[in-house]
């Protein structure tokens, strides 16, 4: 299964984005300035950092977005912290409010049909949701779109993660791969796809030492994002 499953392809993606930035934005909205400072699983980053990342690049047209990762020589890490430090010193007020006016992605994160915007909003969504201990079901077309996507991201290191396993969701209808196997919940394989350690201790199986050794060695790199 690759990112251009018919799974991922039947979604449509810019709508589900959309979906996603708007329940972030419910639950951002209804926590208190110490939770926005809390640290997330995405390495050095906040909260509010998270927040803002998550539509720092609307603004952004495909050919600039590319022109910050040349200039940043292809580090994601780097491009990402650049044009987030736009966003130094804006309060979760001024975040909120920007949120209500880019609810539906552009710029950069709507390209190829929303993919961009649609997977980057749904696992900082959990990110977010992690870091405050608040839980959710993703709806399962969601889900199972995001993990059809992932192997396919290319400045998320699921492809690397992920080679040489079987991945097998037990609560949507979906599995990756051949080779040893990694077995559990969706939401747990997404994010440790997405380079992710929060959610190691919900998954099982005889590839899960391997994975886990992946995951630990690209938390060594410390790239947010």
């Amino acid at each position: 299964m690759t990112h251009d499953d018919p799974a991922v392809a039947a979604t449509d993606l810019l709508s589900a984005a959309t979906a996603e930035r708007a329940a972030l934005a419910e639950l951002l909205a209804s926590l208190d300035p110490d939770q926005w400072e809390l640290p997330t699983p995405c390495s050095r980053w906040t909260v509010r950092d998270v927040a803002a990342h998550v539509i720092s690049y609307d603004d952004l047209t495909v050919p600039r977005a590319v022109a910050t990762l040349v200039r940043h020589r292809g580090s994601a890490g780097r491009a990402n912290a650049r044009v987030l430090a736009r966003w130094d010193g804006v309060g979760p007020p001024e975040i909120l409010a920007a949120y209500r006016t880019r609810l539906r992605p552009t710029g950069l994160t709507a390209v190829a049909g929303g993919r961009i915007g649609f997977l980057d909003g749904l696992i900082h969504h959990q990110d977010v949701r992690r870091a405050v201990q608040v839980p959710r079901s993703v709806p399962p077309e969601h889900l199972v779109a995001a993990l059809h996507a992932v192997r396919g991201a290319p400045v998320l290191p699921a492809r690397g993660l992920l080679r040489g396993l079987r991945l097998v969701a037990d609560d949507v209808a979906w599995h990756h791969g051949d080779g040893p196997e990694v077995r559990g919940p969706g939401e747990a394989l997404l994010l440790t796809a997405a380079g992710r350690d929060v959610a190691l201790d919900e998954l099982g199986g005889p590839g899960l030492p391997l994975l886990a050794d992946r995951v630990a060695r690209h938390r060594r790199l410390d790239v947010a994002g």
